[in-house]
């Protein structure tokens, strides 16, 4: 249902006191220190969307400020008390840029990385900025997200997601009059059989465990691979998929130390290809995603025109996490506010559910 525009609605917004609210570490989120249990929150969800119009504010009031937690407890107690999903409420209300963000954001968090990479896989853009969400997922997340997301695939989609990895992958290409000899895999294939199923099919080591010689060696080993371009090796595979990230970010700090150079951009002077852009973008995830995300929103909104999907995959999947860092680097790398980018860049509902799972007010 489109929404009638705010003259045309009675429903007064409720503002919520400041100190009502309360941060979790790192993340942008501001949860409430006494929260309503999940049947009233279901109840004025459904009350949003009866009447003239919706009450997106009411809707952007409860959900941007619940945790995953208490989501998920809002979606179980709507579908028990109307007979529905909360999604499927929200899809008949809400719509754009905004209906995108937050179904999103209400989805649980593995749902919604399955259902991310389920979309790049199917579609027919499978350049390397559609494949993000697949390494952020491996090489950003914890362990235990990436099973969940593995699972929750599997579940929702009947296959696995390394299998719809190596079935979005085109059949080789033949050499002319010559169709029984298989002509040599492109880049772009080779990464994604390579790189990407031994990415989300790794079970990392999630405590901070570091072996100085193995980074050492493993520095060394990676910087030969560089050197001599053969990104494409096992033991480049094996090292960026199976070690933990404790022990990979010892690995690349050795790699500055000796070779005088950070491991991404050797690797990004070695060739300009899409090997190359996915081992840096892997790397920067695992040396720090709170870089790599806030490269996300300055990518996505610098410049002619925004990328709206990448600015909400950015910002509803950190602001549980590392928003607070990610804000920092924005501002490291951009010498400005990246509150007062996201403000400035969108408008509407849309900017308003962005600002509240910044942090900010609206």
């Amino acid at each position: 249902m489109k929404s009638f525009k705010k003259l045309f609605t009675s429903k007064p917004r409720t503002h919520i006191p400041e100190s009502s609210f309360k941060f979790g570490g790192m993340a942008s989120l501001k949860t409430l220190d006494v929260v309503p249990s999940p049947a009233e929150d279901a109840q004025k969800i459904k009350n949003a969307f009866i009447g003239l119009g919706t009450d997106e504010d009411a809707i952007i009031e409860i959900l941007g400020h619940r945790d995953a937690n208490q989501r998920q407890k809002i979606r179980e107690t709507y579908r028990l008390l109307f007979n529905e999903t909360l999604i499927d409420g929200l899809n008949k209300e809400v719509s754009g840029d905004f209906g995108k963000a937050v179904i999103l954001w209400t989805y649980d968090p593995c749902e919604r990385d399955a259902r991310l990479a389920n979309e790049v896989l199917k579609s027919k853009k499978k350049g390397i900025k559609h494949l993000e969400v697949i390494v952020e997922m491996s090489c950003a997340s914890s362990p235990q997200h990436l099973v969940g997301v593995r699972k929750a695939y599997c579940d929702l989609f009947n296959s696995s997601l390394e299998e719809d990895i190596l079935v979005s992958v085109p059949m080789p290409l033949r050499k002319e009059n010559e169709e029984s000899e298989p002509k040599l895999l492109s880049v772009f294939i080779l990464l994604k059989c390579s790189y990407l199923v031994g990415l989300v099919t790794s079970y990392r080591y999630d405590k901070e465990m570091v072996d100085k010689d193995v980074a050492k060696l493993e520095a060394n080993r990676l910087h030969e691979s560089i050197k001599s371009k053969d990104l494409a090796h096992d033991d480049v595979v094996y090292i960026l998929s199976t070690r933990n990230f404790y022990q990979l970010r010892a690995t690349f700090e050795h790699y500055k130390e000796k070779h005088g150079n950070p491991i991404d951009e050797d690797i990004m002077k070695s060739g300009k290809g899409d090997l190359e852009s996915l081992l840096k973008m892997v790397i920067v995830c695992i040396a720090s995603p709170e870089k790599h995300f806030a490269q996300i929103v300055g990518t996505a909104i610098i410049g002619l025109g925004t990328d709206e999907d990448s600015l909400t995959r950015a910002i509803v999947s950190r602001a549980e996490i590392d928003m607070m860092k990610v804000k920092s680097e924005y501002l490291n790398i951009y010498k400005s506010s990246l509150d007062a980018a996201v403000t400035d860049d969108t408008s509407g509902d849309y900017r308003k559910f962005l600002v509240t799972l910044l942090g900010g007010k609206i």
